[in-house]
């Protein structure tokens, strides 16, 4: 759990964290509620805005879907959070802060229309059209990670399946014959890659698949620009190896946008917040 306290500059005063208790819903609550109290002691505050997993009823605060922390499922958390403290709660999905967060002082500050992919655990983002963000009929617009990149190849495979970079993590656990169980970063694969031409044909079919829903992202879409974020967004080679495989589909010189890396990382889910926040005086 990331926290931290903003001005509405975006300056951050101050930031730290704490372990996530996701298998229990109370102690995850009050763990979140006691942050805030114990900050509350230090500082003034307006309001706490909250990024957060899943299918997210910003208006409300209704969870229809709290990602990862499946045991608030259903759940209103804005509720439960305001309940025990003395600040108005407001509260966005994390995906969608994260392009909030290039809105309001990142790589998009003078878009009225583009795409925030998030390259992770999963694949997420958010949609910005008309200089609004696009939530969806039931908050479900941006979930990306569901669309089928590989038609019947291997059965209906999704880009959470084969291009995120968890997935490509798996792929190398099984070509190098690691148990799953055993921690890999992202890194680990890249570097493993540059001496093993087996490695070498799947992070490719991996870097297919990902530039596969972009294109399609794209040829939906007609952005201004497209930003990718997550902790693989800092390798340069991310974005070469994407524009060769874009450049191989005859139709990307018709639909071509700059695809560029998010100017926030690890404080996206901050910023993002703040931008909810001021959205909601």
């Amino acid at each position: 759990m990331k926290y931290g306290v903003l001005q509405s500059n975006g300056t951050i005063t101050m930031q730290a964290s704490f372990p996530t208790n996701k298998h229990d819903a109370d102690l995850f609550i009050s763990d979140m509620v006691q942050c805030i109290n114990d900050l509350s002691a230090t500082y003034t505050f307006e309001m706490v805005a909250v990024s957060f997993p899943g299918f997210i009823d910003p208006y409300t605060g209704f969870a229809h879907h709290a990602g990862a922390i499946e045991v608030l499922d259903g759940q209103n958390i804005k509720a439960l959070i305001e309940q025990n403290i003395d600040f108005p709660v407001v509260i966005e999905n994390d995906a969608n802060c994260a392009a909030l967060a290039e809105k309001l002082n990142g790589n998009a500050v003078t878009c009225d229309d583009f795409i925030c992919m998030t390259v992770g655990t999963g694949i997420g983002g958010g949609i910005f059209i008309n200089n609004q963000l696009v939530r969806g009929h039931s908050f479900r617009a941006g979930e990306f990670g569901m669309m089928i990149v590989n038609g019947l190849e291997h059965g209906y495979q999704n880009m959470h399946q084969i291009a995120s970079t968890s997935a490509l993590i798996q792929r190398y656990k099984e070509v190098m014959r690691i148990d799953q169980l055993t921690i890999v970063e992202g890194e680990e694969v890249f570097q493993a890659t540059k001496d093993n031409t087996e490695l070498q044909k799947e992070i490719d079919q991996w870097y297919q698949h990902l530039s596969a829903g972009i294109f399609n992202l794209i040829s939906t879409l007609n952005p201004e620009k497209l930003l990718i974020g997550g902790a693989i967004s800092i390798r340069d080679d991310l974005f070469e190896a994407i524009h060769q495989h874009l450049n191989q589909i005859d139709l990307w010189q018709a639909i071509k946008v700059p695809i560029e890396p998010c100017k926030h990382h690890n404080n996206a889910g901050l910023l993002g917040a703040l931008y909810v926040a001021m959205e909601n005086p």
